[in-house]
């Protein structure tokens, strides 16, 4: 008998804890019980390192619903750091917008991606090893096997609700970026207007024709004046039209 399950990694990339995912497969033979996996899992090092209680590799059955149960065990523990992590990225956006904190968040929700496939496909799995025999065999463990059906299925509903979250999460801080940044479009607006009123003033009475003011001797003052007055004006309209925030 083989059972393939996904179990959750960390890893570190870019000085920041990342999750994922690896199948381990479960070889059941008549003497041995072999696993492999493409990295060392915190999962199996438990066992050798004698954190798990109560358990015997000679209980071929038992042990791999130990070790099924330890998987389920380490997603619960990611998925409630995933949502610790994702609060106090959150926190740090509500005082200032950094890509930085954007890209923690979307290599979160990535990893929550990661965890919901893997989960559900271990669900599949787990359905599928009530039905074998070899599990059947003794009461106590197929209680442990519905033990760990029912907590992958808490998982599989932490990892849904906590995705919802940071997806509306992501949604909000992308509307305050895109309102920010109209905020900065319109306040650009107004001062390109209000700029644009001396370069005007000052191209008309640099033309050689007759214009007001001209043989005055505070002609430039009065101009000036002019300009000014003409600016506050227009910056208190735009002001009342909302252009300055």
């Amino acid at each position: 008998m083989i059972v393939i399950v996904d179990i959750p990694f960390t890893e570190m990339e870019d000085n920041s804890l990342t999750y994922d995912t690896y199948p381990l497969a479960i070889i059941h033979t008549e003497n041995f019980l072999i696993t492999v996996c493409l990295k060392n899992s915190k999962v199996l090092t438990d066992f050798i390192n004698g954190k798990i209680k109560s358990f015997f590799t000679f209980k071929k059955s038992r042990f791999i619903l130990q070790i099924l149960n330890r998987i389920s065990t380490y997603y619960l523990l990611y998925l409630r750091q995933i949502d610790k992590k994702s609060l106090m990225i959150e926190k740090r956006l509500h005082k200032s917008m950094k890509n930085r904190e954007l890209i923690q968040l979307h290599s979160l929700e990535k990893s929550l991606v990661y965890f919901s496939t893997s989960l559900k496909a271990n669900e599949i799995t787990l359905e599928k090893l009530l039905k074998v025999e070899v599990m059947q065999k003794y009461s106590e463990d197929k209680d442990v096997l519905e033990d760990v059906i029912i907590e992958n299925k808490q998982a599989i509903e932490m990892t849904e609700i906590y995705s919802n979250i940071l997806a509306s999460t992501m949604d909000f801080f992308a509307s305050v970026i895109s309102n920010n940044l109209n905020i900065v479009m319109k306040i650009l607006a107004s001062l390109t207007i209000l700029m644009a009123i001396p370069t005007i003033m000052s191209g008309i009475y640099g033309m050689n024709v007759d214009l007001p003011f001209q043989q005055e001797p505070y002609a430039f003052l009065l101009v000036m004046g002019i300009t000014f007055s003409i600016c506050g004006l227009v910056a208190f309209i735009l002001y009342k039209k909302d252009m300055f925030s």
